[in-house]
This record gives structure tokens, C-alpha cells and sequence, in this order.
């Protein structure tokens, strides 16, 4: 018998302690354990949003101070260069003199 013919067979040979996937005919196997979770640990999704209200409201009101303070100061600059340049280019600006043109 030559060996590619061993390595071609799908079937492990007489050696091997677990023969076939779902074998019943020999002794079960040493060493293996088995976990399993319970019915009660397996629903993470319980109460998600109801939880998710009252905790992400806390959690999102003790980081307000660090993203509404430089969003109100990037905001409020945004709107005062959008005002003084609407200004520069009006008829007012150019009158007083502060225009480039």
C-alpha cells in the first residue's frame, strides 16, 4: 500500500481515539468540559433601552461640561466671523472705510 492513499481517505484510521464526528461506539473522551450559560445570564438585551435612559443620561450629563463648552465657544466664533465678514463686504464697511476695494 503506498502512503498517498492513506492521506487521500477521509476517514481517520484505527489509531485514533475519537473515530467519526458523532461516533456513539466508543468510550467518551477524558478531559473535555463542557459550559453552558443559564437561561436567567443569557438575556444581556433585557431592559436595554429602559436602563439605557436613565444611565445614559447620567453618563452623558457628567460629559457635558467637556463637549458643550468648546462647542458653544466654536460655535460662537463661527457666527461672529460670519457676521463681521458680511459686514466687511457691505456698503456700511466700505463707507467707513474698512474695506479693501
Amino acid at each position: 500500500m503506498r502512503p498517498t492513499e492513506i492521506r487521500r481517505s477521509d476517514m481517520p484510521g484505527p489509531k485514533v481515539y475519537n473515530l467519526w464526528w458523532g461516533d456513539k461506539g466508543v468510550q467518551p473522551q477524558k478531559g473535555i468540559v463542557q459550559y453552558s450559560v443559564s437561561p436567567f445570564r443569557q438575556r444581556a438585551a433585557h431592559n436595554l433601552i429602559r436602563s439605557y435612559i436613565f444611565n445614559g443620561y447620567r453618563r452623558l450629563s457628567s460629559q457635558a461640561v467637556y463637549w458643550v463648552i468648546p462647542f458653544a465657544l466654536g460655535y460662537g466664533t463661527y457666527s461672529w466671523a460670519k457676521r463681521y465678514d458680511a459686514w466687511q463686504n457691505s456698503k456700511a464697511a466700505h463707507v467707513a472705510g474698512h474695506g479693501a476695494h
